[in-house]
């Protein structure tokens, strides 16, 4: 053999023997990045669920069946099939194979939708504007399931808790946050989960300030006897602050605190925090024109009295 043509040889021998691994590698580094896989808590078929079954071409073998309780549906023909615990997609693929075991049709083509979710929604309840069961159809987030349920009341606290269907031993606490990146944008809710909204704390302060009325107190954020004048106005021109009261709940009933008031007012003394349920009372310095008579005077001053916004 001509040199030339043996040196040609052993190039396209060599060219053969690393194309195939120069295309192997792109192969298996080009995909990984696309490859990986997006969660989906997609719903699951369960026990009272509504199905439109539909096989092609087949309209007689189509409709729409309720899952029984043993997880079960009742194909026309073939008979029962388990769902349960399936997807939509899944569901398909079994009666699919229903369908040929049983020697109906050689080559079906199976299409499920759940019409009717029975038990896989999320449960809301606490201080929104409707609690109820909501289902998750996609994927939604902690702040969609509240807004389903019509947004949080005017008395609710930022505090949230999320008992998982998996682990209910578990609940997550946290405060809800809207901020891209915040703890409960990342919250986790699927089908079965139960969102808790809870109601926040009251302070109430009356007699002699400008706007007497509650006052919303969040668990993570005290509210102080300073801050609470403030959101109320101030006292009056009228008012004596050194007879001050503070009406507190305690687990032997209600006490009676007296509060330097002119004092905290004067940067003098150290603030007091409040507690949920207790009530400030500012009396007038003119007895005629409100007379204090102790603890159940300020407990009725309370009734009525619109609940204000937090510091």
């Amino acid at each position: 053999m001509h040199s030339s043509n043996y040196r040609m040889l052993l190039g396209m021998v060599a060219l053969s023997l690393v194309l195939p691994l120069t295309v192997s590698a792109q192969s298996d580094t080009t995909p990984q990045t696309a490859a990986i896989p997006v969660v989906s808590h997609a719903l699951r078929v369960s026990s009272g669920d509504l199905l439109d079954l539909g096989v092609f071409d087949t309209p007689e073998l189509s409709g729409k069946l309720r899952v029984d309780e043993a997880g079960d549906i009742t194909v026309p023909v073939a008979g029962a099939v388990r769902v349960s615990g399936m997807t939509s997609e899944e569901a398909a693929v079994a009666v699919e194979g229903k369908l040929r075991s049983a020697d109906i049709l050689k080559d079906p083509h199976v299409s499920i939708f759940i019409s009717e979710y029975a038990t896989q929604g999320v449960t809301v309840t606490g201080e929104v504007r409707t609690p109820g069961i909501y289902p998750l159809l996609g994927s939604h987030g902690l702040s969609d399931m509240i807004a389903a349920a019509g947004g949080v009341t005017a008395g609710s606290s930022r505090v949230v808790t999320v008992t998982h269907k998996s682990d209910p031993e578990h609940p997550e606490t946290l405060t809800l946050d809207n901020r891209p990146g915040s703890i409960a944008a990342k919250v986790d809710i699927r089908p079965g989960d139960t969102i808790g909204v809870a109601k926040a704390g009251v302070a109430y302060v009356v007699g002699e300030v400008a706007k007497p009325g509650g006052f919303l107190i969040e668990s993570n954020d005290r509210l102080s006897v300073l801050q609470v004048i403030a959101l109320a106005g101030g006292a009056t021109h009228t008012a004596a602050p050194d007879k001050a009261r503070l009406i507190r709940k305690t687990p032997t009933g209600r006490e009676e605190l007296k509060v330097p008031l002119k004092a905290i007012l004067n940067g003098k003394v150290v603030d007091i925090p409040l507690e949920d349920g207790d009530i400030l009372f500012v009396p007038s310095s003119k007895g005629k024109i409100f007379a204090y008579r102790g603890v159940d005077t300020a407990i009725g001053l309370t009734t009525g009295l619109a609940v204000g916004g937090r510091f």
